[in-house]
């Protein structure tokens, strides 16, 4: 008869893991703790802000609960703040822009990865020098050419802008991702009768399209928290996006009333917030495709 020797005590199943262990493992949550606090506090405090009057900011202790949950401050930032208009604008500038910059960028990574022509090391090299020229080097140039185009106080030098600063990070990320595409497929693919088209549309995109989500939700960040070129390039109040009317919407305001600038504040950051959660699994998925290799 045979006997089946027992697991040692340290691997059986069930068994709590050892008091010095946990000990060990205490400082680590500490950290993570003290990441947490420091990363969603000043979130829940502009929340709970939002809803005070001025009275509770006047007379109250700043990090005080709100005495009530009224959508007033919300209602006078869209309406009296032109939250609503700057939204718009945002929207009408990152929208363009973010689907410029992966149309180009994903096919720009491919045609340098996958496909074999001359002069592809060359157009890398100037891809990434793309990178090291800082955008506030090339303010002045811009505004000088949008000025003679007549494209000053448009959406279009926005647009243009934000897309051509936005390719060479795209492309230099995804490039890493494609280093790790099974050629085999793509070559199955071929064999089976596919062009170059098809191949890139309805093999490769669709097998890249967690790192491509991950890419573009870096460059929403990038464009919708963007304050520099809208303030270079747009004066006109109508077209100002989200960033550049919370600028004025605190000049109009100033101390006298901070629940509305604090619900302006959270409108602003509510979509990027809201985006990253429902993405979230995707991006670590991309995240992990860029970091395996094979």
């Amino acid at each position: 008869m045979t006997r089946i020797a027992a697991a040692p005590p340290s691997t059986r199943p069930g068994r709590p893991r050892p008091f010095a262990e946990r000990l060990q493992s205490i400082p680590l949550l500490l950290i993570i703790a003290l990441v947490l606090i420091v990363t969603v506090y000043p979130l829940v405090w502009m929340l709970l802000s939002s809803f005070k009057t001025a009275d509770e900011f006047s007379s109250g202790v700043i990090w005080a609960l709100p005495k009530s949950f009224s959508f007033d401050n919300f209602v006078r930032a869209w309406t009296v703040g032109k939250m609503n208009l700057y939204f718009l604008n945002s929207l009408l500038s990152v929208i363009p822009s973010l689907a410029l910059v992966i149309l180009l960028g994903v096919g720009a990574a491919f045609g340098l990865e996958i496909m074999r022509w001359r002069l592809k090391t060359s157009v890398s090299l100037l891809f990434l020098l793309g990178i090291m020229i800082p955008i506030q080097m090339v303010l002045l140039p811009l505004f000088t050419m949008y000025f003679k185009a007549h494209l000053l106080d448009t959406r279009w030098a926005l647009i243009l802008t934000y897309t051509v600063f936005g390719l060479p990070t795209t492309i230099f990320f995804l490039t890493g991702y494609f280093k790790n595409f099974a050629r085999e497929i793509i070559e199955a693919a071929i064999v089976d009768g596919a062009n170059i088209y098809q191949v890139f549309w309805k093999v490769v995109l669709p097998m890249v399209m967690n790192s491509v989500v991950t890419v573009a939700l870096v460059q929403f960040f990038f464009m919708w928290n963007d304050l520099l070129v809208s303030l270079t390039f747009i004066n006109n109040p109508d077209l100002r996006t989200i960033q550049a009317g919370l600028l004025n919407f605190a000049g109009q305001y100033g101390q006298r009333e901070w629940g509305p600038t604090f619900a302006s504040v959270t409108l602003a950051v509510a979509p990027t917030v809201i985006v990253y959660l429902l993405l979230n699994q995707k991006i670590m998925k991309g995240l992990a495709a860029g970091a395996v290799k094979g």
